[in-house]
């Protein structure tokens, strides 16, 4: 809806797609924890590299979405770019816009629907605002039918 409303192209971006975490990628946490015990644990207590066994380790997701943000800086200097995301992406910019590290918990929400405004530039990645929902304000007073 953001390109169509501006008339832009549509650009999929395979770099940014969210984290594939193998074995849990189609699993709830209670059949991970009964399937996958030692798994499970490493997931919980963020061992960076545990990949599930046949997924990708938290620091390759990390390394993998960080190499395209800092191509998308470098190929669009002083550009406005939007980006739509799952959380596990929007976590990794977050983390390094903030310097929080991968294996702390997140300590941090992610809400649905939010815009979060993030800078790029020759001095790193920083966070402007996040959490931002005023383009939410019309939509939720309409009627849902």
């Amino acid at each position: 809806m953001i390109a169509q409303l501006r008339g832009l192209e549509i650009n999929t971006l395979a770099p940014l797609r969210e984290r594939h975490f193998g074995n849990f990628d189609v699993l709830t946490a209670e059949e991970e924890l009964q399937r996958y015990p030692a798994a499970r644990a490493c997931h919980v207590a963020r061992d960076i590299h545990h990949d599930f066994e046949s997924g990708e380790h938290l620091l390759r997701f990390a390394e993998r979405v960080e190499e395209e943000v800092a191509y998308l800086s470098k190929h669009h200097p002083n550009q406005t770019n939007a980006a739509v995301s799952h959380a596990g992406v929007l976590e990794i910019v977050y983390r390094k816009a903030t310097g929080r590290p991968l294996h702390t918990p997140r300590d941090f929400v992610i809400p649905n629907c939010a815009l979060n405004w993030f800078s790029f530039g020759e001095y790193g990645c920083h966070l402007q605002a996040r959490d931002d929902h005023h383009h939410l304000a019309k939509v939720m007073l309409e009627s849902a039918e």
